[in-house]
């Protein structure tokens, strides 16, 4: 059988499974940080890309709760505790706000707002 290449960060359980299969892969540990850091970026683009494919409650659950565990793992890597997680939450809230109004913003022209999202469309 052909060999199928992945070069991804896997769970640790991963290698197990496929060998309790019969089948035979090769893993190896992540001993440097930023190169572990920078696989668990992403890997949080990834689960969020599979996040947003779903289309029933139980196939969110599984999703959300593997893009979960990627930021508990991020959070635990950089030291980050719940304290300080729940007083960034609540600080982020405080400036934006949640989004129970629903609110969809179709344009802005606003020139002092910056945005981390690309703008789409041509301004006229």
């Amino acid at each position: 059988m052909a060999k199928v290449f992945y070069n991804k960060l896997v769970r640790d359980k991963i290698k197990d499974k496929i060998e309790g299969k019969g089948e035979t892969c090769e893993v190896r540990e992540i001993a440097d940080d930023a190169e572990f850091q920078q696989e668990l970026l992403k890997k949080v683009v990834e689960e969020a890309s599979a996040l947003s494919m779903t289309r029933t409650k139980k196939e969110f659950l599984e999703e959300v709760t593997d893009l979960m565990l990627v930021l508990d793992t991020l959070n635990e890597f950089l030291q980050f505790d719940e304290a300080t997680m729940q007083q960034a939450m609540q600080e982020n809230i405080d400036r934006k706000g949640l989004y129970k109004n629903r609110h969809f913003l179709h344009w802005s022209d606003d020139k002092t707002y910056e945005s981390n999202e690309s703008p789409q469309g041509i301004a006229s």
